[in-house]
């Protein structure tokens, strides 16, 4: 418990230090924390599907892999 006393200050200083000096400034917007633009509706559906499309097609790719080994 001593420990956790001294250390948890000089550990909540430091992460808070690192947050601010990151150069990310989101300022409430939404959606400013995500890697992608959400202000296009077309490229963002694009970047959607191609993403959802890759997880989804995986499965079956990896099927027809094993059944055309010989």
């Amino acid at each position: 418990m001593v420990f956790a006393s001294r250390v948890g200050p000089g550990v909540r200083s430091l992460m808070t230090t690192a947050v601010k000096s990151s150069g990310h400034d989101f300022g409430g917007v939404p959606g400013g924390n995500l890697p992608f633009d959400t202000r296009s509706p077309r490229k963002l559906a694009i970047i959607m599907g191609a993403f959802l499309g890759s997880g989804f097609s995986i499965p079956f790719l990896l099927l027809r892999h094993q059944l055309l080994k010989n």
